[in-house]
């Protein structure tokens, strides 16, 4: 292919991937334009810094009404860290530690991050399961004083959050959208169970919110591609959020194609490099 066609071709590519931001974008205000009548509700307020789709807005806000500006957190499930929901929050001055089962991010996020390593943020490797993760909480220094904890490993996320005895103020975690909102529908618990890239990949938000409530959490929030839930502790929600904090009110399927939009708004590629605030806090 020559130079010319070879540019053609990009060209076309880039044009088609504008257009499809755009139509991102105007189905997400379709969706958001009813939402925005209930001024609880934090699906208004999504942005994108480097969480994968609107986490980062929603959590924002979520601190906001709990008056918490620079806390802790532990986030369990970060790939090589450019694309999590606590990256932002570090940025925000935040503090916490990131936990990782693929050994081999171990040296991504240490080359990227080394920077932050062992002052703002600690770094601990190894799947995460039932059996062991009120450990990681331990060896972390992670007690009842933490402000988040965001699960995302693609399948015994709700086993975490049944088994944990630490109680954050925040928890972000992962629902499985293909199921709606009425239905409680959970994965066979396997430690060693690995995500196949099918649908078979966690819990029902239904299944989420019952275990959540059990352990004295709220629902507050989805987010509009069908990706993860909000909850907030039951002691500290008070009138903040939604009235009706059932999964069937605020349930939404999977829009996954959404992501569109908040890739193509946030302008160049997700990089982490040294910071002057970061260096000298």
């Amino acid at each position: 292919m020559s130079d010319t066609a070879d540019r053609l071709v990009q060209g076309l590519i880039a044009q088609m991937q504008r257009n499809n931001g755009y139509q991102a974008r105007a189905e997400i205000e379709r969706i958001l334009a009813d939402i925005r009548q209930d001024p609880k509700r934090l699906e208004p307020f999504g942005f994108k810094v480097y969480s994968q789709n609107d986490e980062d807005g929603i959590l924002e806000e979520i601190f906001r009404r709990l008056g918490v500006e620079r806390g802790r957190f532990v986030e369990i499930g970060v790939e090589n860290g450019l694309e999590c929901n606590t990256l932002y929050l570090l940025h925000k001055g935040w503090r916490g530690a990131w936990v990782e089962g693929d050994p081999k991010r171990k040296a991504e996020i240490e080359a990227k991050f080394g920077s932050i390593l062992d002052r703002r943020l600690v770094l601990a490797m190894g799947m995460v399961t039932a059996e062991n993760v009120n450990r990681l909480f331990s060896d972390l220094g992670a007690t009842d004083d933490l402000d988040l904890i965001s699960i995302d490993i693609d399948g015994n996320d709700i086993y975490l959050l049944e088994t944990m005895q630490v109680r954050p103020k925040v928890i972000c975690i992962e629902y499985n959208a293909k199921f709606p909102g009425h239905l409680s529908k959970r994965p066979v618990y396997d430690p060693k169970f690995a995500w196949r890239g099918t649908d078979y990949a966690g819990s029902s938000l239904k299944a989420i919110a019952e275990a959540a409530q059990a352990k004295g959490y709220r629902l507050v929030s989805a987010n509009v591609t069908g990706a993860n839930a909000f909850f907030v502790r039951e002691d500290l929600a008070g009138d903040l959020f939604p009235d009706d904090a059932s999964p069937e009110h605020l349930y939404h399927p999977p829009r996954y194609w959404l992501w569109l939009d908040y890739f193509m708004n946030v302008g160049h590629r997700a990089d982490f490099g040294p910071y002057v605030d970061l260096m000298t806090d």
